[in-house]
């Protein structure tokens, strides 16, 4: 199969997985308000990484499932907690309303929450022999030294002075954390260790640098249609970005940096990884 779809396969079994998430317990507002975001379209990219390399590391993507989703639920989560009026008050995600336009702030609230405590009650509760190796490599990377790190270093410095090592270090939690941990743990579910871990978690650190880059890129250079927000949001608001530091183009030219080093960590899976690095290749011309 081609790179589309090898990618589209992993979506559909993973879009199938999150539309029949019962959710058990949950009011039905709540339940509501968390299927709206998370059902909301988007790239599937963590989860899809995490399919892909588990099959990499010769496991069971099926198997998988339940951490893939847990990984698409976190995300759902940050999102959610991201659109409101105290953090980046945005109106729109994916080309709709943002959940706290439809729901309140404190459903959406408490729809992020939910998210993400069901995260991990589903990963705790699969029987996968490697389970809990696997969900702390995906909490760790969503916790106090991964992404929340990345989000209140990014909050707390609005309005700063441009600093190159201080926006690698928003940029290493607010994304590359959670582009990661798919490596590396859909490597620990597949019974990987120690060099093939290493590499997958190489990538996904180089990998998440380049989008987030690539995303500060859109910012400024995208297509509000495409993009389904605002955008321009960051400059307005004084946000620390990798092109307001160093420009444009060497913005452009530090992403591909990181690719080619994201593809130049798998070279020791051989041909198995020919799928991860076109994925990471397909970075360098995102539209959305």
């Amino acid at each position: 199969m081609s790179e589309t779809e090898t990618l589209n396969a992993y979506k559909a079994q993973l879009e199938a997985y999150l539309k029949n998430l019962p959710m058990a317990g949950a009011p039905d507002r709540l339940r509501e308000a968390m299927r709206y975001s998370l059902l909301n379209g988007g790239k599937r990219l963590r989860g899809c990484l995490l399919l892909a390399a588990c099959e990499l590391g010769g496991g069971d993507a099926e198997a998988a499932l339940p951490f893939a989703a847990a990984l698409e639920m976190i995300h759902a989560y940050s999102l959610i907690h991201d659109d409101l009026p105290a953090m980046d008050n945005d109106t729109l995600r994916r080309g709709k309303p943002t959940n706290h336009v439809v729901f309140g702030e404190a459903l959406a609230i408490l729809a992020g929450d939910a998210l993400l405590t069901h995260a991990v009650e589903i990963m705790a509760a699969s029987n996968h022999p490697r389970a809990f190796p696997a969900l702390g490599e995906i909490i760790r990377a969503a916790g106090v030294g991964g992404m929340l790190a990345g989000q209140t270093l990014d909050v707390t410095n609005e309005g700063a002075e441009p600093d190159i090592h201080l926006v690698e270090e928003i940029h290493r939690g607010k994304t590359a954390a959670l582009l990661t941990a798919p490596l590396t743990a859909g490597l620990i579910l597949a019974g990987a260790e120690g060099a093939r871990v290493e590499a997958g978690r190489k990538y996904g650190f180089h990998l998440g640098m380049a989008f987030q880059i690539m995303d500060d890129l859109l910012d400024l250079e995208g297509d509000p249609a495409l993009m389904g927000k605002t955008l321009g949001k960051d400059q307005a608001e004084g946000k620390l970005t990798w092109p307001a530091c160093v420009g444009i183009e060497q913005a452009k030219r530090d992403a591909e940096k990181h690719i080619g080093q994201a593809v130049e960590a798998l070279a020791l899976f051989g041909e198995k990884a020919a799928f991860l690095q076109a994925l990471a290749l397909s970075t360098l011309h995102r539209v959305q």
